[in-house]
């Protein structure tokens, strides 16, 4: 019997950090005989910005160094080397199909330029022989599942997007559990600290309402605290809304973030909680959602680099003025309105912010300031530890009007203030505590 030509795949890992409902991973065993990972600290994610603030934020880094280690020991236990390399995939690429004998690349599939174009210019640096193989990994519904025969089907809309998905329920299905390997490589790179890539080291912000480490495993204890142990997600529609504290909202948006855990185990689990516990408004809220984040998903697949222009998604009109100062009051959580500031020192001592919280500073940032949405959109990439790049530009396009939604959402801020933090223990929480540090 003639031997089985071997074959050598490279998982590529960018905001797909986990092991677990991979498809990625369960593309490469089916093809490959031996496997090595990687994962490039790209510097260009860590330069400053032209609005003055670096890319990523200490609180972002330290997530992402978490969540990698992590990953690493997830690996480990499959028997696949992780290489963690500092520096553009673009440097790298080559030699590494040459070094390691790379027949096949797997990858998650990206659509907004920076990612295609990096991985365009690394597949023309490549040996022509070599195989790429790129798989949604981030969606919950993937554009192949869905109801849709192209992307240009999508609607403009959330509600219609609903709807349509809804029309055609689709079985959450999970990828098959990886298994061990018996590689011939055995190659060991070690995690950059904090202080390697230009970060001084931080301790969690004892008021935050994110107290959770980075990585799969981590993300996997939230679900089993907020479905199983607390029952929390029994409340999530009415709690959702609140601004102190971990139980008010599920927190999986980091993990999501970084793909330490999957949309589709989120909702696999949650369907067995709703045929064990209870089916409710707030457990169809989780599945809402993450169908939000899905719509954002697939805008920025049909809109392309529209998604990051001024004028949004069909280039609308849209005046704003740079006052570098109102831009610095905003960051610095220093406006005249205290519910925005409260919200804005949370962000820059966390690194997180409730969804109540960013609707109004982003409507005050936009509506009140008149300042380019973008300024503020970088902003949120810089600090958030659930940036994720659809989301964020999308939300930001929907507040500022040139999104998904051309109808005005300007928030009044005193008035969400008298509702959503009425004994005003919130700005208490974070402007005379913020205040008393500096005394």
């Amino acid at each position: 019997m003639q031997k089985k030509q071997e074959k050598v795949g490279l998982i590529w890992f960018t905001t797909n950090l986990r092991t677990k409902d991979l498809s990625s991973l369960t593309k490469a065993q089916s093809i490959c005989n031996d496997l090595i990972a990687v994962y490039f600290i790209d510097p260009i994610h860590f330069k400053e910005t032209p609005y003055g603030f670096k890319r990523q934020s200490v609180f972002r880094v330290q997530f992402l160094l978490e969540t990698l280690k992590d990953l690493k020991l997830q690996l480990k236990e499959l028997g696949i080397s992780f290489l963690i390399l500092k520096g553009s995939p673009r440097d790298y690429i080559p030699n590494l199909m040459k070094q390691y004998q790379i027949s096949d690349v797997f990858a998650q599939k990206e659509f907004t330029s920076e990612e295609t174009s990096t991985y365009s210019d690394c597949i023309a640096a490549s040996p022509s022989e070599v195989q790429w193989h790129f798989q949604y990994d981030q969606f919950l519904i993937a554009p192949q599942q869905s109801p849709f025969n192209s992307i240009h089907e999508v609607p403009f809309q959330f509600t219609a997007f609903r709807k349509k998905i809804e029309s055609k329920p689709n079985q959450i299905t999970l990828e098959p559990k990886p298994y061990k390997i018996n590689s011939k490589f055995q190659v060991h790179t070690e995690l950059p600290s904090l202080k390697e890539l230009g970060y001084d080291a931080i301790e969690t912000d004892h008021r935050s309402a994110f107290q959770y480490k980075g990585g799969s495993a981590q993300a996997l204890l939230r679900l089993e605290e907020y479905f199983w142990k607390t029952n929390k997600v029994s409340f999530y529609k009415k709690t959702r809304n609140q601004l102190i504290g971990s139980s008010y909202s599920t927190k999986f948006s980091p993990y999501l973030a970084l793909g330490a855990i999957s949309a589709k185990t989120i909702v696999n689990e949650l369907h067995n909680y709703e045929s064990t516990i209870v089916k409710n408004e707030s457990t169809y809220w989780v599945f809402f959602e993450l169908l939000w984040r899905d719509f954002f998903k697939y805008t920025a697949l049909k809109y392309t680099d529209n998604f990051f222009k001024i004028g949004g998604l069909k280039n609308s009109s849209y005046t704003y003025y740079h006052d570098f100062d109102k831009v610095t009051s905003w960051i610095q959580g220093a406006t005249n309105d205290d519910f925005v500031n409260a919200n804005m020192l949370e962000l820059k001592h966390t690194g997180w912010m409730s969804n109540r919280g960013r609707q109004n500073v982003a409507s005050y940032f936009v509506h009140q300031l008149q300042q380019d949405w973008r300024i503020g959109a970088a902003y949120f990439e810089s600090l958030l530890l659930d940036y994720d790049v659809h989301s964020n530009y999308g939300n930001w396009m929907y507040l500022a009007g040139v999104g998904n939604d051309p109808r005005s959402r300007m928030f009044n801020t005193q008035l969400q203030a008298e509702r959503y933090d009425p004994s005003k223990s919130f700005q208490k929480l974070w402007l005379q505590t913020s205040l008393s540090l500096w005394n």
